[in-house]
């Protein structure tokens, strides 16, 4: 097999199987629950494969960043990476239920539209306790949070200090987490879920066309914004969605270490102190042992980061965020497993290939255009697509 030429192919190597690992957990409950009952209190397949991607996310999401310098075009190829797909499957889960095909949450036809629609486009259903059109959108929230304070933390000059920031977070999960059990942010609370995401919405565009002192505040509010609807909106509770941001800037330390910005012992004190306040956010045999082996996972693929890869499998990866978000909408139409798995490859090239990567060259042609403002300074990183 041909290996594929990027330098960076071991995040796509590590994408394509977190995404099916994911599909796999889905799958295995819906075709197979008694055997599958046995795995998952073992390890958390699903969960599994949703950390490596974390880990991935806070590996390159930073440097991507700061390899462009500039918010605009940060935000402009999120946009663009993100949503054109997230909308097609949206509008297909919508078709499938009308066609009596695809279940959607009975809390969505409860809540007034324009706080669903708003949840779902801007991704921050899960902390705005809107119920997501796609169960798996929950991580896309916990993305979007970590793309507000990797910006914040840019725009002030303070992204060097990833290591900080996940210790930071990690701690304050366990002792929030105590306290915070349940979402603050969600059930009724209709108008203030909806000002919260005309907010965040706002300090993006602010962040990423104003100039100067507006640019940062922007930066700072949404960041701010971001942690605080982790604490208190999020439906996992306070300890499980503060540990997802700290696991991604766990990531982004592994990437500082390795470009030199921080010393190794930095990192790995950092990665252990995480996953050691991470193991017990979940009172599920399968939990701490899914963490534990993403982490794992994603080391090894680091520690191969120089090897060639199979090009089959850099491929899974570029299709990850297809195979992340369109499997269980196919999930509800197959007839078993096997057919379920010889449909959904396929079709997810099909979807990268219509839709994904003509959307991502357009974000690539507007993200170059000269119209915004100098961005701060930043340090020089290595970007890659964004699987998830």
């Amino acid at each position: 097999m041909a290996p594929t030429p990027s330098r960076l192919a071991w995040l796509d190597a590590l994408r394509g199987p977190a995404a099916l690992a994911v599909a796999l957990h889905h799958s295995g409950w819906t075709f197979v629950p008694d055997v599958w009952a046995e795995v998952d209190r073992r390890i958390d397949v699903g969960t599994w494969g949703v950390f490596v991607f974390f880990l991935v996310s806070g590996y390159i999401i930073p440097a991507s960043l700061e390899r462009r310098g500039d918010l605009r075009a940060f935000w402009i190829g999120r946009v663009f990476r993100l949503l054109p797909l997230l909308l097609a499957a949206i509008g297909l889960a919508l078709l499938l239920a009308y066609a009596g095909a695809y279940a959607l949450h009975p809390g969505l036809s409860t809540r007034p539209l324009p706080l669903v629609v708003l949840g779902n486009v801007t991704m921050l259903q899960e902390l705005l306790g809107v119920p997501a059109v796609i169960d798996v959108m929950w991580t896309l929230s916990y993305e979007m949070a970590f793309y507000l304070l990797a910006v914040g933390l840019f725009a002030t000059g303070r992204a060097h200090r990833s290591a900080a920031t996940a210790i930071v977070l990690a701690l304050s999960a366990v002792l929030l987490g105590l306290l915070l059990t349940k979402p603050v942010i969600g059930g009724r609370a209709d108008l203030v879920a909806v000002l919260l995401g005309v907010a965040v919405v706002a300090v993006v565009v602010v962040s990423a066309w104003a100039g100067g002192r507006s640019r940062t505040a922007a930066a700072v509010a949404g960041g701010l914004l971001g942690l605080t609807l982790v604490i208190l909106g999020s439906r996992i509770g306070a300890w499980q969605g503060l540990i997802i941001l700290a696991v991604m800037f766990a990531g982004t330390a592994v990437y500082r270490a390795e470009q030199g910005t921080i010393r190794w012992r930095t990192a790995v004190a950092t990665v252990l102190t995480v996953l050691a306040c991470g193991a017990l956010a979940k009172d599920d045999p399968g939990w701490a042992p899914a963490i534990l082996l993403a982490a794992g996972f994603f080391a090894a693929g680091f520690a191969l980061r120089r090897r060639s890869f199979p090009r089959w499998l850099a491929h899974l990866g570029v299709i990850s965020f297809s195979l992340y978000l369109l499997h269980p909408l196919l999930l509800r139409i197959s007839p078993n497993l096997p057919m379920f798995f010889l449909a959904l490859v396929p079709l997810c090239y099909l979807t990268h290939r219509l839709i994904e990567a003509p959307a991502q060259r357009l974000g690539r042609r507007l993200a170059a255009s000269p119209a915004s403002p100098a961005s701060p300074a930043s340090s020089v990183g290595e970007s890659a697509p964004h699987g998830h």
